[in-house]
């Protein structure tokens, strides 16, 4: 049986388009994210946040590990809870934490592991004050 057409559905939105990830100065937030950049194992996840060293602030609270060994870029994770909000509040401040993190990885030191756990301000934060936070952030790891 062959699915019923609605005369009146135009066609849905797309989301995948450049324009579908805009922040308010109009300029494209996602070019690139290599998946090398990213942390994606539960064991690395739970390394940092055992071994690493926490730094807070008021957008985001993360976890720094300096792993001397791994030579292949500086990695990123992201983790926000359920009680964060709806899955579009969660992945919405995802985005904005990653691209402020993303132009900045060619500046970070290599054998960084970064986990960065979101917090609700960072939703309605302007772009600046992210980027000036991960300022904060990227000085604080060049320290160690």
């Amino acid at each position: 049986m062959a699915a019923p057409f609605f005369r009146d559905a135009g066609p849905k939105a797309a989301t995948n388009s450049p324009l579908a990830t805009r922040e308010l100065f109009g300029t494209p937030t996602s070019v690139g994210f290599p998946k090398t950049a990213r942390i994606l194992r539960a064991a690395d996840f739970r390394k940092a946040y055992n071994q690493g060293t926490r730094f807070t602030g008021r957008y985001f609270a993360a976890f720094c590990l300096r792993e001397p060994a791994r030579m292949d870029g500086p990695r990123l994770g992201f983790t926000v809870p359920r009680a964060f909000g709806k899955a579009v509040l969660r992945n919405r401040v995802k985005r904005r934490l990653r691209e402020a993190l993303r132009v900045r990885l060619p500046e970070m030191a290599p054998e960084w592991d970064i986990v960065i756990n979101p917090r609700r301000p960072a939703i309605a934060a302007p772009v600046e004050e992210l980027r000036r936070e991960v300022d904060r952030l990227v000085a604080q790891c060049r320290k160690q």
